[in-house]
């Protein structure tokens, strides 16, 4: 059977993981093909500095990504580049000239994949984006066909690995953010500019696609209530393991009857549950369907060789339905149309929360604040002091029974005028129903 040619646009980490994989791990994708996979083009802006794999000089090489969407035996683009700019131009391109494309592009899909694959549709030609979210586990294929007889009625993921390492290294060693950022940093986790991971925008991006998966509903990122990790103490840890909870970055979709709730922040999980265990880069998404009810999926949420998986297992899904001339096929958002939908306001949420203070003490604070909590109808739940020297900045923790997000950031905001804060409340919910 003819082969399939594949042009890869971008040779960064994800780009040199898949063209690695490609090459090495060619014989065995053609035994499970059927034919061969073949790499046609190689796109870079310092293409002729990179070490490729040998075997790939007759492959056309160029800083000029139009010669690979233009390329007529190119059959599929693997757009690699990321961000929303030129990664855009790219995928229009590749449409325009009637290639598949594969992705692993979060952003872009989360912002706009869902009119992405009206255009490939119209055009007759495929979309994979398997890649965009959780590299090292097929949750994409899970939602869109493994559960899709399901009704998921409850999505929770950690899906920042750059977080969970850091978060993790807080929680281990007991050190702070910024050294714990270094690391990461050091590592390779960590980008110079690490905003994007420590401040939840990746991992919004990232739930925005799988609430489409989830749900069919077309979420615009910027809806996604987000907080980052940048305030979390080694204290908080110590508080959190004597309330029996741990602290990760919580991805958090649930239907409520009266519509649904996302965001994306620091959260108490209880350390008798699996999303409790998920330690360093690793990711993982626990799904309850209202039939199926729970199951869980975990492994390498990022690097080359995990998500260059991901790129090529689309790549060879793709050439399959090239191949075999289907006119149709599933969604990549598992749902033929989007709805349109604008979630519900987090602040109807109603948890259990954590409210972490920093105090200069004096006699009668936990009374004000308590008097601030009963105003406006919180119960108190138990306080916490574990003991320390410096009474200038003196932490301690008072958590409460469920109630409304919204009541909560009103007695924050009153809280917040007292002089005797060293800095505002940091206040996490308790997450009791996983």
């Amino acid at each position: 059977m003819q082969e399939v040619n594949v042009g890869i646009i971008g040779l960064g980490n994800v780009g040199m993981g898949t063209l690695g994989i490609l090459t090495e791990n060619a014989g065995q994708i053609a035994l499970k093909l059927g034919f061969h996979l073949r790499v046609k083009a190689l796109c870079s802006r310092s293409i002729h500095t990179k070490k490729l794999p040998a075997g790939l000089d007759s492959v056309l090489q160029t800083p000029d990504w139009q010669e690979v969407v233009q390329h007529p035996e190119v059959d599929i683009v693997a757009e690699l580049v990321g961000g929303t700019g030129v990664a855009r131009e790219i995928i229009d391109g590749a449409i325009r000239n009637r290639k598949s494309v594969v992705t692993a592009n979060k952003e872009l899909m989360a912002l706009c994949g869902a009119e992405i694959w009206d255009r490939a549709i119209a055009a007759g030609i495929n979309l994979a984006m398997e890649a965009s979210v959780a590299g090292g586990i097929p949750i994409h294929s899970v939602l869109r066909e493994g559960i899709s007889g399901d009704r998921v009625t409850t999505l929770y993921g950690i899906l920042n690995g750059t977080s969970n390492y850091i978060l993790t290294e807080i929680e281990k060693r007991g050190v702070s953010f910024d050294h714990s950022l270094q690391e990461a940093q050091r590592l390779g986790y960590a980008e110079a500019d690490p905003s994007a991971d420590v401040d939840g925008f990746d991992a919004r991006s990232k739930l925005a696609i799988l609430a489409a998966l989830a749900f069919g509903e077309k979420i615009t990122p910027s809806d996604i209530y987000t907080e980052g990790i940048r305030r979390i103490l080694p204290v908080d840890f110590q508080y959190a393991h004597q309330l029996n909870h741990t602290i990760r970055l919580l991805c958090s979709a649930r239907q409520t009857p009266n519509g649904l709730i996302l965001s994306v922040r620091p959260a108490l999980v209880p350390q008798s549950t699996i999303l409790a265990g998920v330690h360093g880069a690793y990711n993982a998404v626990w799904v309850r369907g209202k039939y199926g009810e729970d199951t869980f999926y975990y492994g390498r949420g990022a690097g080359p060789s995990p998500t260059g998986v991901a790129v090529v297992s689309d790549l060879m899904r793709v050439a399959r339905e090239i191949r075999s001339g289907s006119p149709e096929r599933v969604s990549p958002f598992a749902h033929e149309r989007l709805g349109e939908y604008k979630p519900i306001p987090v602040t109807l949420q109603h948890s259990a929360y954590y409210l972490r203070f920093r105090v200069e003490d004096r006699p009668g604070i936990i009374a004000k604040l308590a008097g601030v909590l009963a105003d406006k109808g919180i119960s108190l739940d138990a306080v916490l002091q574990i003991p320390a020297e410096n009474w200038r900045d003196l932490p301690f923790v008072i958590t409460v029974e469920p109630t409304s997000e919204l009541s909560i950031r009103e007695a924050l905001a009153e809280m917040s005028a007292h002089e005797f804060l060293v800095e505002p409340p940091l206040a996490m919910p308790m997450e009791k129903s996983l």
